[in-house]
C-alpha cells in the first residue's frame, strides 16, 4: 500500500480555520492527512487547496452513522490511525451579528440558552468522544499513536477561577464550560490510555481569527494554530499527557 510508509492522520472539522491549518502543515511535513468534513463538497475543496497528501471524509462528530463510516473507511484504506486531531468545534448557535460582549450577556448561567448548551457541547464534548470510541481500535494497531485534543484556554478551572484572568467575566456554560467539559473528557482518555503506548495531548490555541468567534480573534490562523502544529509533530519520543499553549507553555487545568 503506498501510504504504509507513512503516518496516517484524521484531522477533525479540517475544512476551515485551524484544522485546515494544521492539516496543511502536517502533509507539508509527509503525513498523509483525512480531512474530516461535516459537509463533504468542502472537505473536497480543502484536500484540493493543500494537494497531493490531502484526502476528504466525511465526518460529522455529533452522528454517530457518519462517524462508525469514517471508522470503516480508515480500517479499508489503511488498516490503521497515527494521529487523531479531535479539532472540531463549535462556539455557540445564537450569537449571530452580536459582539463577543454582548453574547457573553446573553449566555451567563442564568441567560444561557439550555438549546444551546446542548448543541455545543454534543459537538465540543461529546463528539470528541464519540470519535475516540470510534478511532481507538485503529489506532491500537499503530506504532506511534498520538491524540492531540483542541482545547481552548477559556476551559482552565484554575485560570478562570481568578478574578484577574483576563476572561473572568467571559466564563460561561456554553463555549468555556464545554471546553472544561472536554479537559476532563481528554483526563479520562489520558488516564485509560496512561498504561499503553498511545500518548494524549491537550492544545489550546492562540485567539485565532476563524468563523468560530465571528472573526474577532486577534491572531492570524498560521499564528494562531502553531502550537497545534508543534504538538501534532511530536516523534515517539514526544511528551505526553500535557496541556500547553504557544511555546510549549503549561495550562493549569
Amino acid at each position: 500500500m503506498k501510504n504504509q510508509h507513512k503516518r496516517i492522520a484524521l484531522v477533525t472539522g479540517a475544512n476551515q480555520g485551524v484544522g485546515l491549518q494544521v492539516a496543511k502543515e502536517l502533509v507539508a511535513n509527509g503525513v498523509t492527512v483525512l480531512l474530516g468534513s461535516r459537509d463533504f463538497g468542502r472537505g473536497e475543496t480543502a484536500a484540493k487547496e493543500i494537494g497531493p497528501g490531502a484526502i476528504a471524509i466525511q465526518l460529522d462528530v455529533t452522528e454517530q452513522p457518519s462517524i462508525r463510516a469514517a471508522a470503516e473507511h480508515i480500517e479499508k484504506e489503511f488498516g490503521r490511525l497515527d494521529l487523531l486531531v479531535n479539532n472540531a468545534a463549535i462556539s455557540n448557535t445564537r450569537k449571530g451579528d452580536l459582539s463577543l460582549q454582548e453574547y457573553a450577556k446573553i449566555s451567563r448561567a442564568s441567560t444561557a440558552s439550555l438549546d444551546e448548551v446542548r448543541a455545543v457541547w454534543e459537538t465540543n464534548v461529546f463528539g470528541v468522544l464519540a470519535v475516540y470510541q470510534a478511532m481507538l481500535p485503529l489506532l491500537r494497531k499503530s506504532t506511534d499513536a498520538r491524540i492531540v485534543n483542541v482545547s481552548s484556554g477559556v476551559g482552565s478551572l484554575t485560570a478562570n477561577a481568578d478574578p484577574n484572568y483576563p476572561y473572568h467575566h467571559f466564563f460561561g456554560p456554553v463555549y468555556p464550560a464545554s471546553k472544561a467539559a472536554l479537559n476532563a473528557i481528554t483526563l479520562a482518555i489520558m488516564v485509560e490510555l496512561e498504561n499503553t503506548g498511545i500518548k494524549v495531548n491537550l492544545v489550546s490555541p492562540a485567539f485565532t481569527s476563524t468563523n468560530l468567534n465571528g472573526y474577532e480573534g486577534t491572531e492570524s490562523v498560521e499564528d494562531g494554530s502553531r502550537e497545534v502544529v508543534r504538538v501534532t509533530l511530536f516523534g515517539p519520543d514526544g511528551p505526553n499527557g500535557t496541556f500547553t499553549r504557544w511555546e510549549n507553555t503549561d495550562i493549569p487545568w
